[in-house]
């Protein structure tokens, strides 16, 4: 079977796939630091070490797999919810094991990690660092990699990700990078113009060229978004929506995540209606998470028809009393957020679990869907 776990620890972004043949791949490791009240509460167990309470995670899906570590892990952009924040400025990249752990070093620490993807890797530097701390010292964790000759690869769209046996699934980069998968073979295509014909201030931001994939088990379909967005500041810069040719281009899905943790400027209406997911998970971590325009549209049946679910692994309270009318309709409001895949991607179930139980708790559950082979 094929599981996919969104998990509610509550400080940032990590989605685990496990594959039919016990490959195992995580799409990003974030850790949002701080006592901002804006924050959801953290899961039992997280403390400061968010990276520690992924790899407790992970290992525990392991077992059944007889294998010790991460056969890959993919970073989809370079935000601190996406791949770890630190506080104090990073050290120098030129020293030894300059970085410090947190978000994926940490769980790098904690569990091997076979193959780190990156769409930057080796080059880094467009667009300008957000978060110039916390990206200098994800970049120094991976130069200590390269001097340790950890496994290092560059995200390439359109491209699978080489982990596991040949069969019947795949892990496909869909976008990236402001380049986006057509749909047939390797084919890509460019959204954004060149750097060199674009003032600065218009480079796209880290959200804009964030990566997605699709991942695929028989005729099974589902839609890792990451920080994509569709928004495109306003309509002001067109150019600069991926999102929605990458849905256009892979859609309908069976289940998507809700890019961007289902703020404003993602899922827009015509995102929603190509991607046209049975069921769609948000992973939220902030007050802001999700917006009340996006969940709005998700429920909209006359953007396409059928039923539909929505799965958050987290809510604030402030967020959910602003919008008991909607949230009261999710499937699930809070908890880690399974996929589980079975009988050839003809049949699968949501499943969320207790976050705070090491013993992963199943605290609700849907009926299986079947679809066609």
């Amino acid at each position: 079977m094929l599981d996919i776990h969104h998990l509610a620890y509550g400080r940032g972004d990590a989605t685990l796939l496990i594959m039919p043949d016990g490959a195992s791949v995580l799409i990003d490791a974030g850790a949002v630091t701080g006592a901002d009240p804006a924050l959801v509460q953290a899961a039992q167990g997280v403390g400061t070490d968010s990276g520690a309470w992924i790899a407790r995670y992970i290992r525990r899906q392991l077992v059944a797999t007889g294998r010790q570590s991460l056969d890959a892990a993919i970073i989809t952009h370079l935000h601190s919810d996406h791949i770890g924040e630190i506080r104090r400025p990073a050290l120098p990249l030129q020293m030894e094991r300059a970085h410090q752990a947190t978000g994926i070093s940490s769980v790098a620490r904690h569990i091997g990690i076979e193959t780190l993807y990156d769409a930057d890797w080796p080059n880094y530097g467009y667009p300008a660092f957000e978060g110039k701390a916390s990206v200098e010292n994800y970049i120094s964790f991976v130069n200590d990699r390269a001097k340790d000759n950890g496994g290092l690869e560059k995200l390439e769209v359109g491209k699978r990700i080489d982990v596991g046996a040949i069969g019947d699934w795949s892990v496909r980069t869909v976008a990236s990078r402001g380049r986006v998968w057509t749909g047939s073979g390797h084919e890509v295509r460019d959204i954004f113009p060149r750097r060199d014909t674009l003032d600065r201030e218009d480079w796209p931001n880290e959200n804009a060229m964030s990566a997605g994939f699709l991942v695929s088990f028989g005729p099974f379909k589902y839609f890792a978004g990451g920080d994509l967005t569709d928004w495109a500041d306003a309509g002001t810069r067109p150019w600069m929506n991926a999102l929605t040719p990458t849905a256009q281009a892979i859609g309908p899905v069976n289940v998507s995540t809700v890019p961007h943790h289902g703020m404003f400027d993602a899922a827009s209406t015509d995102t929603v209606r190509a991607l046209a997911a049975r069921d769609w998970v948000i992973s939220a971590w902030h007050a802001a998470h999700p917006s009340l325009s996006t969940i709005e549209r998700l429920f909209n049946p006359r953007i396409y028809p059928g039923q539909r679910d929505v799965y958050s692994t987290n809510l604030h309270y402030s967020t959910e009393r602003a919008m008991k009318r909607l949230t009261d309709r999710f499937a699930s409001r809070r908890g880690n957020v399974i996929c589980r895949v079975t009988d050839g991607g003809t049949r699968y179930r949501m499943i969320a679990t207790d976050r705070d139980s090491n013993s992963g708790t199943v605290s609700d559950f849907s009926e299986q869907r079947s679809l066609s082979s």
